[in-house]
This record gives structure tokens, sequence and C-alpha cells, in this order.
């Protein structure tokens, strides 16, 4: 085997440098998690218990196999806005019945459980992930809506969630509707789009106006329970398709529905590799697992002991801490990471000779075939370009996944670079990324800066997941840069005006400009504005991506067999 020799010192003062400042980075992380975990308070989730509620992740605990994680997404959504960390709502993927589902949450202790604007970008974000992974989609619900305040934000572009639901139900793809409380006005539609609505006795309410608005509208007197309760929408209205006792009832009726939907993936669990080292079959993992939240995922399932198939990497995770700088002008070699991801740290590297700055090669995660793409040295050049763009058209000629490990400042620039042609090597990376169809995972570990983040499979070309490491910044370009490029323009202007220029002025323009940029570049800044899937422990990525390949394995793994731009050569 191809296997990965590492370099890493852990004894080395630089080592402990880096992983000190990792760890500091990470209690940032966990003590925003914990706002999270909060929801709305303690005093508003003694007040849910006294009604005898359960909190939405108790919920969500009752609804999966038992001794299963779950990946929570998004945990952070909101984070550095006028609204609680979280946005009022729990979204993820988990096992019930042996069904890897998408399930979101409502959490009614956070403003009763309604909705704001990062609320419904959530929520949307759930949706894409389970029309793209085909996972069925069980809604948790229990809102009053829309938070009127911000209907400006929300009323138009909320339409998407109905849409999204009956797209997903033609698609064939199984949607869920548990009603605990109210799910009122626009929030009716949830069950009444879902294929299979459960409601609970003497505690949902599911109505389009309720009776004070009826009072309003028509001059007719009416109660909750003759309006929208459990009992007349499983007697009279039809709306709900069974009736609960009480809250663990209805899950337990969520997970009888599950049970009957006749689910299976597209594709089966992987098979150990052929070879004289391969184990038997049936020791691979068994294709469902995530975290148990979002400060500590567990290990899939059926990962057996070490020795076992798929074999687990020969190198500690634990120092996965120490190997990116906190300086990230400084450049770390990718491969440290690769070696402690994938089964037994072996690594098929292609074009190892060619474009050194941009890594290479074939591996299996927790048995899944997958081909990565690393920056080794920050900048790409025409030939990491080039050799990108053949190796991305070989993973969709094989139905290869892709994972691209992030650490890039972008394409080269200077008068060597534009006369060689980075515009059209970088144009052709860019293409064979945008019309790739594997599915693509992004990490981004170090810098993803400028139209690197694009090369790299950046959010906007639609990776199924991308997570972020606490160590990451991504921006159009660095603090430094952007700040010194503004200073130059300013400075030429005032020159062609033939004015004097103010230098104090402009250094604390300078400085201003840094530190808003670099504020917009970190982890937490971008994943409250769910530009990621969440930020992940380092020590967690084997999981994480492992539970991810798993999910996307659900859906048929199809590579491009053509059908990519015109590449200017």
């Amino acid at each position: 085997m191809t296997v990965l020799t590492s370099a890493l010192d852990p004894s080395a003062a630089e080592y402990a440098a880096n992983r000190a400042a990792m760890l500091a980075r990470l209690a940032e992380v966990e003590a925003a998690h914990a706002q999270a975990l909060a929801g709305g308070g303690e005093k508003y989730l003694a007040r849910h218990r006294r009604r005898g509620k359960l909190p939405a992740r108790d919920r969500i605990e009752l609804l999966l196999d038992p001794d299963t994680p779950f990946l929570e997404l998004s945990p952070l959504a909101a984070w550095g806005t006028d609204h609680p960390v979280g946005a009022s709502l729990v979204t993820g993927i988990g096992v019930v019945e042996g069904v890897e589902c998408v399930i979101t949450a409502n959490d009614p202790t956070v403003r009763g459980g309604a909705s704001n604007p990062w609320t419904l970008r959530k929520s949307l974000r759930a949706d894409e992930i389970a029309r793209a992974n085909r996972l069925p989609l069980i809604s948790l619900v229990e809102s009053g809506g829309a938070d009127l305040t911000g209907q400006k934000d929300i009323f138009i572009p909320g339409g998407a969630l109905f849409r999204d639901l009956t797209r997903l139900s033609a698609a064939g793809i199984p949607t869920i509707a548990v009603v605990f409380g109210n799910s009122t006005a626009g929030g009716a539609y949830v069950p009444g789009m879902s294929d299979h609505v459960i409601m609970v006795k003497e505690r949902s309410k599911v109505f389009l106006g309720g009776p004070p608005l009826v009072k309003m509208a028509t001059g007719e007197e009416s109660d909750d329970e003759s309006l929208g309760g459990a009992e007349m929408h499983a007697r009279t209205s039809g709306l709900a398709d069974h009736f609960a006792l009480d809250e663990p009832d209805a899950l337990r009726l969520c997970r009888r529905v599950v049970a009957r939907l006749n689910w299976r993936k597209a594709h089966p669990d992987p098979a150990p590799p052929p070879g004289p080292t391969a184990a038997p079959a049936g020791t691979g993992p068994a294709g469902a697992a995530g975290p148990a939240s979002p400060a500590g995922p567990a290990a899939p399932a059926g990962t057996g002991p070490a020795g076992a198939w798929p074999e687990p990497p020969k190198y500690d995770p634990e120092e996965l801490l120490g190997i990116v700088p906190g300086d990230l002008k400084v450049p770390f070699d990718p491969r440290e990471v690769i070696a402690r991801i994938v089964d037994a740290s072996d690594f098929d590297e292609f074009k190892p000779l060619y474009g050194p700055s941009l890594v290479t090669g074939w591996a299996r995660l927790h048995g899944y075939p997958i081909g990565i793409l690393a920056n080794a040295r920050g900048v790409l050049f025409s030939a990491e370009s080039q050799k990108a763009a053949q190796f991305i058209q070989l993973a969709n000629q094989r139905d290869i996944p892709l994972v691209f490990l992030h650490n890039t400042t972008g394409y080269m620039v200077g008068r060597e670079y534009e006369q060689g042609g980075i515009i059209k090597h970088g144009a052709m990376m860019i293409n064979a990324v945008a019309n790739s169809r594997v599915p693509h995972l992004s990490v981004l570990m170090g810098a993803s800066y400028g139209a690197g983040h694009y090369g790299m499979c950046g959010r906007a070309y639609d990776p199924r997941f991308l997570f972020t490491w606490p160590s990451a910044k991504s921006a159009v370009m660095g603090p430094q840069q952007l700040a010194g490029v503004l200073s130059m323009v300013a400075r030429a202007s005032a020159a062609a005006k033939g004015q004097p220029y103010d230098e104090e002025a402009d250094a604390a323009l300078r400085a201003m400009v840094e530190q808003r940029i670099e504020a917009e570049s970190l982890p937490m800044f971008l994943s409250g504005r769910l530009y990621d899937d969440g930020v992940i422990d380092p020590r967690d990525t084997r999981t994480v991506l492992g539970l991810c390949l798993s999910a996307v394995h659900t859906a048929p793994v199809e590579g491009a067999r053509g059908g990519f731009g015109v590449f200017r050569m």
C-alpha cells in the first residue's frame, strides 16, 4: 500500500504553538455552541418542561435509533446578528429505523419557535440537503410561524419552504411532519404539504387563522380545538394521518411511518477493496452515524476494533490540532491532514511532480472511494489548474466523490502568469468544478481567498456539504492586501486630481478596513450566515466526512460524461 509517511513532530515548539492556537479557537466555537444549546434560556426551558413538553433536541434523541449519533448542521446560524445563535431551529442528519433522514425541529423556547430570516435560510439549506442526497425529511413542528416584526425579510422568500416540500414529494422523497404544538398561519402548510402528518392530542394546533383572527375576519366565535386541534384534524378535516396520545407516542408513530417507507439507499455499504489485505465482507461501516452534538461527533457505527476493515489512519487524529499554523501565511503540508483522515493513511497521489502546489490523489474514507484535492502552498498556478481539471474529469468518469481541502490565497497574479494564461487555466479548473456531477465535500482548513475559493468548490459551487475548521479564513483577499489595494486606489485618485494625500487618514482607513475584513473572514461569522454547514473540531473531520459520504450514497453517485463547458486551451 502507498501509506503516507508523516514528518510531523508533536514534540516541536512549532507544533505546540499551532495546537495552542487551535485549542483557543475551539474554545470560542464551543462557547458559541453552548449558546445554541441553551435555546431561549433556563427560564423558558423550565416553562416549556412544566407544560409537559420536550425540548427540541430531546425530541430528536427519542426519534433516533438508540446509540446512533446525530450530525447537527448549521448550529451557529445567526451568530453575530440580532437573533439568537441557532436561529430557533435544530437541523441535521440522523438514523431512524435504519434510514438516514434530514431532521428539522423548531425550538419553541426561542420566541415560541417563530421564524426569523436566519431560520428560513437554515430550513431551506436542510431542504436542499434532503433533495440533493434523496434523504427523507422529518419536520418536528412547534412554531407560531414567522416573527411578524421581520416579515419583510421572511414573507416573500419564505414561500420556498412550501415549494420545497411539494418538490421533494414529487421527486419521491418522503416528507413527514410531527406537530407538537402551534403550526399556524403559513406554518400550517408544513403539515398541509407533507406526505405524512402526526398530531398530538390536546397539543397540536394547526389552522390558517387562530380564533382572534377568525373573529376579526368573519365575526365567528371559535376555540383552538374545534378550529385546529389534533382530534378535529384526525376525525373531521383528515389533515392528521395519525393521532398521538402524547409526545413520546408521536415520535413512536413517526418511527413506524419511517419503518414502512420501504426506503432503500441507491448504493450498498462499501465493500473492502480487492487484494490480500482485504477483510471479509460485512465488516465495513453500517452507513449510518453522526456526531452526538456540535461539539463532539461519535465514530460511525460498524467501524469495528483496530485492525478491522475499514482500517483507521496510521496516525493519531489528535495531531490534527497542531498542523495548521496560527499564521496562515506559513504554509503546511496537507498530506499530514490526509494521513490522519483516510483509511490506513493510504493515498495514491496523482501527478505528484506536476503542479506541486495542489495535491491530488485517490483514497478511501470509511470504505468509500474518494478523490482528494488539497492546497499545498496556497497559490494556484496554471499547472495546478490544469491538473485539477483533469483529475476532476477522471473522478467523474469513475463516479468517485471529491473532497476539497482548502488552504489557498487564490490564483497567481503578475505579468508572467497573465501572459502564461492563468485566467484561462483558472477558468478551466472552475469550469470542471462547476460542471462536475459527482458529490463534492469541502473542508476549509486554512485560507480560502478569491477565485481560489471558487475553484476549490466553495459554497456557491454547491458542494453537498461544506465544513470549516476554527483556523480557517475566507474572503475576497487577505485583510492587508485588500486594505492596501484601497489605499493605492485612493492615492492614485488624489494624484490624478493634483491633491495632497492625507497619510494620517490613509493609515486610519487601512486599520479600519483590515479590522473589518479580518472579522468578516472568520469561521463563526461565515457560519452564522450559513456559508458553511458547521465549524468542526479538526479531530472530528474523518467522522464528519464519513457520515456525509454515507448520506450522499443514498442518492445515485454518477459523474458527468462529457457535459463540461468549453475548456480554453
